[in-house]
């Protein structure tokens, strides 16, 4: 699986990452850093982020279709 990240979006985790290992770590790493980690992490975890979001809207969706059988069913006589 291929995940592909706008140019704006790949900038702000890279920015993102930059600042996280500078306070939690105390660790500068150069944008060139960054990006290779980002490209290196991305797609080990992007299959399980996004199988855990098609679950989610699965059960939003099983969620609306059974109130929308309980709005529409009619009792029979």
């Amino acid at each position: 699986m291929t995940i592909e990240l706008s140019p704006d979006a790949r900038d702000q985790l890279i920015a993102q990452i930059r600042a996280y290992l500078n306070e939690h770590f105390d660790q500068e790493l150069g944008e060139l850093g960054a990006r290779l980690f980002l490209d290196f992490l991305l797609p080990k975890i992007a299959p399980t982020i996004y199988n855990l979001a098609i679950r989610d809207a699965q059960a939003y969706l099983q969620e609306r279709l059974e109130d929308m059988e309980a709005q529409l069913w009619e009792p029979e006589a």
